[in-house]
């Protein structure tokens, strides 16, 4: 199965919210893929992160985000966890990570007990480099401003809420990507 018979799976209709995701998604993934080409040294696996970033986020629809046609039930900050559950339901373990670690530039135990999030209390970090590059990538499209895209130094201000852990993790990745 490729990932856009996983994607008409989950999202069988041509709606609005199918719209979105796969505008983000894209975008997303054109900016993995440019990272590729740009540094060939980092040996980035292109095909999995084209895959990872165009499914990284297909747990919105069970969440509850009615500004981004998004109706379900459960809180937004846990559609990461569960679209992994979703691809670990379709055997995609990899790309499963993907979905978890992606929010903000990952989440800590810490974070999480913190800040009462409701999720499991474990750490969410993007580990390896195509983990790390869908969720950089991922800080440059908001799903709520479709088609734009935001600068460096934008992406950092918006993850500025989240701690200044975060914003420095995405500081890394800004030398080691751009």
């Amino acid at each position: 199965m490729d990932y856009q018979a996983i994607i008409d799976k989950y999202y069988p209709e041509d709606n609005a919210l199918k719209r979105l995701l796969l505008t983000h998604s894209r975008q997303v993934a054109d900016r993995c893929l440019k990272i590729a080409r740009t540094h060939p040294e980092l040996r980035l696996d292109s095909e999995f992160l084209e895959e990872a970033a165009m499914l990284h986020d297909i747990g919105i629809m069970r969440c509850d985000a009615p500004g981004i046609q998004c109706f379900g039930a459960e809180p937004y900050i846990r559609h990461g966890i569960i679209g992994a559950e979703m691809l670990r339901q379709e055997g995609w373990k990899r790309h499963a990570l993907v979905c978890e670690r992606h929010t903000g530039t990952g989440l800590t135990k810490w974070d999480i007990e913190q800040q009462q999030l409701p999720l499991p209390h474990q750490d969410y970090i993007p580990e390896t480099l195509e983990e790390q590059v869908v969720c950089y990538a991922d800080k440059f499209y908001s799903k709520t401003h479709p088609g734009s895209e935001r600068t460096v130094v934008e992406a950092m201000r918006s993850l500025e809420k989240f701690g200044w852990d975060g914003v420095r993790r995405f500081q890394k990745w800004v030398d080691l990507f751009e």
